[in-house]
């Protein structure tokens, strides 16, 4: 077994569903933990008799989301371009490749610093909100602000660690920052009694320990394996132009999908609070559905990427194949809980009876979306471990606009409709990626015939 891999098994190892579960059983721990950043949060400042407190922290959540999520090719462009390199053995690059991807987030991190007024002014531009929750949101945008290059070197390290198939790591850094979040968030509210400004101030202390745990890590593995690396190596023309293309594409996919829950978010909040606090509740369950899901999409972000990089077709579609049929099942069980346990754990996150009431009524919409969500989960799994990039911005961009159009039909059955046009996005995001899938296949080489 080879120690560049870390345990992961050789590219041309058939794989079993076993060492698909190798990897994906700690991703998904790992990312059944990171809803709790939210959840935590939400039932934190639920201990407040009044809605504007998880309005205003669902608020300032969505503009890091959307603001952080624009930079989510650090994790995704980072994993794919880690495992076909694993896949391709080449271990210098394994160092190299990190090293750019925690130079952009370096780089990235101070921007959104310096541009905090631009970002927080357009955001609530943007956003309809009561007064009330607008002063809130304000005073947590503020504080985590200063966050932003640890969680953005977080992404990137979360991405190399998965890449490498060194899961269980990125399983280490989600619970550290996760543990240190719900831990500091219980001191600063409910300890101090500084609501919303607290939650924010623990988040951003929780990103710094997290991203200085990760960074110790990696040194050490590098050392481990013997990878080498140099800024000239870094700040190589080719590989930052191919580096520059993959993270471009990612971006603009991600930010077309983060428009979508700007969207939806903005669209709630503009009906009243306590609409805007049952989505946001509702919202914090798919979420935790959508990482445990991923686990299965970040498995084969792995598994695919190292066989393209060791040019396996075989490996490609059996990865493909195992994992979809596992996260298929997990998503039907996902459905289930939500269904069946979705009122106890509404009343788990707030006491309020208006924002009960409001998540009671769309519970059905949120308990359905797993089935749906899926399928699209895994199509960008398999598209990012291949960097297939150009492919998943051009849907995104297509689902995007078919999102829109939906909305805009059904905006006369209120928030239902929103709830409609939520559904029709991932139907569009599905269809759209399995329209490029055969060429994907194609892209890579298969078996040369037997003589």
């Amino acid at each position: 077994m080879s120690s560049v891999t870390g345990g992961v098994a050789d590219a041309n190892t058939s794989l079993t569903h076993r060492a698909v579960l190798g990897i994906a059983v700690p991703v998904m721990i790992s990312n059944v933990s990171t809803p709790l950043i939210g959840l935590v949060d939400t039932a934190i400042v639920g201990r407040y008799p009044n809605p504007t407190y998880i309005g205003a922290v669902a608020i300032g959540a969505l503009i890091f989301t959307f603001t952080f999520w624009a930079f989510g090719f650090l994790r995704m462009g980072t994993t794919g371009m880690t495992a076909q390199a694993l896949g391709a053995g080449d271990k210098d690059e394994l160092a190299a490749g990190l090293g750019r991807a925690l130079l952009i987030a370096a780089a990235a991190g101070a921007g959104l610093i310096l541009l905090q007024w631009p970002i927080r002014e357009s955001a609530f531009a943007l956003l309809g909100t009561s007064p009330e929750v607008e002063r809130l949101a304000r005073g947590y945008f503020n504080v985590r602000i200063w966050a932003a290059p640890a969680t953005l070197a977080n992404y990137a390290l979360l991405g190399w660690f998965i890449g490498l198939g060194r899961t269980r790591v990125g399983l280490v850094l989600q619970l550290v920052l996760n543990i240190a979040n719900a831990v500091l968030d219980l001191v600063f509210v409910l300890g101090f009694g500084w609501g919303v400004w607290g939650v924010a101030l623990g988040t951003t202390l929780a990103e710094l320990i997290a991203a200085a745990v990760g960074v110790a890590i990696a040194i050490r593995h590098l050392r481990h394996i013997g990878g080498h690396s140099s800024l000239e190596r870094v700040l190589a023309p080719a590989r930052l132009k191919r580096a520059f293309l993959v993270n471009s594409d990612i971006m603009i996919r991600s930010l077309a999908l983060i428009t979508v829950f700007v969207w939806f978010t903005s669209q709630g909040a503009r009906q009243a609070d306590a609409v805007l606090a049952g989505n946001s509740i509702l919202m914090q369950f798919i979420g935790a559905c959508a990482f445990f899901l991923d686990g299965l999409a970040f498995a084969a972000e792995a598994l695919v990427g190292r066989a393209v990089g060791a040019a396996q077709r075989h490996g490609l579609t059996l990865a493909a194949r195992i994992t979809t049929l596992w996260a298929a099942g997990i998503a039907i069980l996902l459905a289930t809980v939500l269904a069946l346990f979705g009122p106890f754990f509404i009343d788990g996150l707030t006491v309020d009876t208006t924002a009960r009431a409001a998540a009671r009524a769309y519970l059905p919409w949120a308990a359905g979306a797993p089935l749906l969500g899926v399928w699209a989960f895994q199509l960008d799994g398999i598209f990012i471990g291949a960097t297939r990039t150009a492919d998943m911005r051009n849907a995104m961009l297509a689902s995007l606009a078919i999102f829109l159009g939906a909305w805009w039909l059904l905006q006369p059955f209120g928030n239902s409709g929103l709830w409609g046009a939520f559904y029709v996005h991932y139907v569009a995001r599905a269809v759209s990626l399995l329209y490029y899938y055969p060429a994907l296949v194609r892209s890579v080489a298969a078996p040369a015939p037997a003589t």
